[in-house]
């Protein structure tokens, strides 16, 4: 179960059922349709699949610290590949 769909698109609901149900704060039942929650996509998914794929600061760093600007510029575009892999949505 998608429950960060389902927050997104039943930010109401407080309680989830394994069921694909769901209830709020009065305790009233919330019915999920599951194909929406299933179709849905994060608008934030990009942030995630950056930061698993960016390359250690701390090879910017070291550049720095040596003075190194091919070493820095193989950072940034390493940076930038990642993020047109992944742009924006």
């Amino acid at each position: 179960m998608n429950l960060k769909a389902i927050s997104k698109l039943y930010p109401s609901i407080i309680r989830y059922t394994e069921d694909g149900g769901g209830f709020d704060e009065q305790g009233n039942q919330i019915v999920i349709d599951m194909d929406a929650v299933n179709s849905w996509v994060d608008p934030d998914q990009y942030k995630d699949d950056r930061l698993k794929e960016y390359p250690p600061i701390t090879d910017y760093i070291d550049g720095v610290v040596k003075g190194d600007q091919a070493q820095i510029d193989a950072y940034i575009a390493a940076c930038q590949a990642v993020k047109a892999k992944y742009p924006k949505v």
